[in-house]
């Protein structure tokens, strides 16, 4: 007996219908030939295909493994063809087989159909994931500060527009367009808590967001910020305006250069002007000074605002010119209140200010006599005691001659305040310690030198003198308490006698 069936006659429709049968995958073509190892490597070559693939994900099969089970398949159905040329099948017969063969062909179209669907499913599935991530990242960065939060948003709403953009025909990306409703209401919930200064950068951000965004995602959203923003800004500067804090410049000038013809950009130089008004007022209060400090504060700030931004600058620079005169005034009641308080240093320099900006205003010659007295005080504090008059003149002859070798300025208060200056004493030199203890000695007494003098009229009561160097002395300031009556001549001199320094 042979060891092998003789070879059939060569039939090619045989052949094909082994090659469909072994393209399904399963290894029926080399079954009807009796070939069971190669049928089970087709049948093994399957399954490891189908461990690969399923579950089906978003990422789907990877193309190695595709190309190499596709040139495996036309290896087994080439393969097969020649092998089923000369070999009888086992059953059936060959229409039965090619028939066969084509329907089982739906299997491996079939599967990839259903693959391709399941696939596309899963990444539905992970595009909705990443939704559902970036909207848990929008909650957490709610509860934090915007600062901290910032971050956050910005990766939530890369999520948003690359599903927009890169996934327009998905679940997910049809549903970013409410996700961005909540996402900018999230980002402004300050904004909704009347909390407008820390509103302002969130919605300063929002107004970004269309730069990234497509258009048809945002809809009316592209402006819902402003208004908010405009409020914000105008809220935020008042409440600083009102509080003294300096940030309302910047809140203001932004206010007015973003929206320059918005209702809030309207309604700055009245906030402003009623600022200035009411630190006017308070110039006539219990805190002339703060008024004071609070009006030139004012002033700069609102010129400051007015050169940064066209919009409203008339108005602006004349508040601005108002509170600099309400303020310059107002230093004459700053400097009483300071006199009053004994604070004499800072109730001269405040005068001295007070006349240099306001020479012809009707105070000018008082405080001319408040920064002499306050001067005075600051040697005699018994002086202070009184608020000095414009009073002058009176019945009382007094002399006051320069024995010393520095001009030097006279001041005096008391019922009468005034000053005048002596020219140095040109033969006069400062007296030694020493000679300043000798019985009988006495300044200005020397017949043959001219001193320089002025005679002045007071009225009576007690006038306090002091004589103080010009120029660059280091001689300290010499006083004097005088208690003037009717029926006296008196007569002050001032000299320098020297110690370890000098003093009048």
């Amino acid at each position: 007996m042979p060891s092998s069936p003789p070879a059939a006659p060569p039939d090619p429709l045989r052949a094909t219908a082994v090659a469909l049968l072994n393209l399904s995958g399963l290894g029926l073509g080399y079954l009807l030939l009796r070939r069971r190892v190669p049928a089970a490597a087709c049948l093994a070559a399957t399954v490891v295909l189908l461990l690969v693939a399923l579950p089906a994900d978003a990422d789907g099969v990877p193309a190695a493994a595709l190309v190499l089970y596709a040139v495996f398949l036309l290896l087994a159905a080439v393969h097969g063809w020649f092998a089923g040329l000369r070999t009888r099948l086992v059953w059936p017969q060959r229409p039965v087989a090619l028939v066969l063969g084509v329907v089982l062909l739906a299997v491996p179209v079939g599967g990839t159909l259903w693959y391709d669907s399941a696939r596309k499913e899963a990444v539905e599935r992970a595009l909705l994931d990443r939704l559902d991530h970036a909207d848990r990242q929008v909650g957490a960065a709610g509860r934090q500060d915007f600062a901290t939060a910032e971050s956050g948003y910005r990766d939530a709403l890369a999520v948003y527009r690359d599903l927009a953009v890169h996934h327009a025909g998905s679940r997910a990306a049809a549903q970013v367009p409410d996700r961005l409703k909540t996402y900018y209401a999230t980002v402004a919930e300050a904004y909704s808590h009347r909390d407008y200064c820390s509103a302002v950068a969130p919605l300063e951000y929002l107004r970004t967001v269309p730069d990234s965004m497509p258009k048809d995602q945002l809809g009316t959203l592209t402006h819902w910020p402003d208004d908010r923003l405009a409020t914000s800004l105008y809220e935020c500067g008042a409440d600083g305006l009102a509080t003294g804090d300096t940030g309302w410049v910047t809140r203001f000038g932004d206010l007015l250069s973003t929206f320059p013809d918005s209702g809030q950009a309207a309604k700055v130089v009245p906030a402003v002007d009623a600022a200035e008004k009411k630190a006017a007022q308070a110039v006539s209060g219990s805190d002339p000074c703060t008024a004071v400090e609070r009006l030139h504060t004012l002033n700069t700030q609102i010129t400051q605002l007015s050169n940064g931004t066209a919009a409203e600058a008339d108005g602006l620079t004349a508040v601005a010119g108002r509170a600099g005169r309400s303020g310059d005034a107002g230093e004459y009641e700053c400097g009483v209140k300071q006199y009053r308080d004994g604070d004499f240093e800072q109730a001269q320099q405040t005068m001295q200010q007070f006349v240099t900006d306001n020479p012809h205003h009707r105070n000018a010659g008082r405080a001319r006599k408040i920064a002499i007295g306050a001067e005075v005080a600051q040697t005699l504090p018994a002086a202070g005691k009184k608020l000095p008059t414009t009073g002058s003149g009176g019945g009382i002859s007094v002399t006051v001659k320069n024995d010393s070798p520095d001009d030097i300025t006279v001041l005096y208060t008391g019922p009468v305040t005034g000053s005048f200056t002596l020219k140095a004493c040109g033969s006069c030199k400062a007296y030694s310690f020493a000679s300043s203890l000798i019985s009988g000695w006495e300044p200005c007494s020397d017949s043959g030198k001219n001193y320089p003098q002025r005679t002045i009229s007071l009225p009576p009561g007690t006038t306090y003198f002091v004589h103080k160097p010009k120029h660059d002395s280091t001689a300290a300031p010499g006083s004097d308490t005088a208690k003037l009556r009717y029926g006296y001549v008196y007569t002050e001199c001032a000299y320098t006698t020297q110690t370890l320094g000098s003093a009048y």
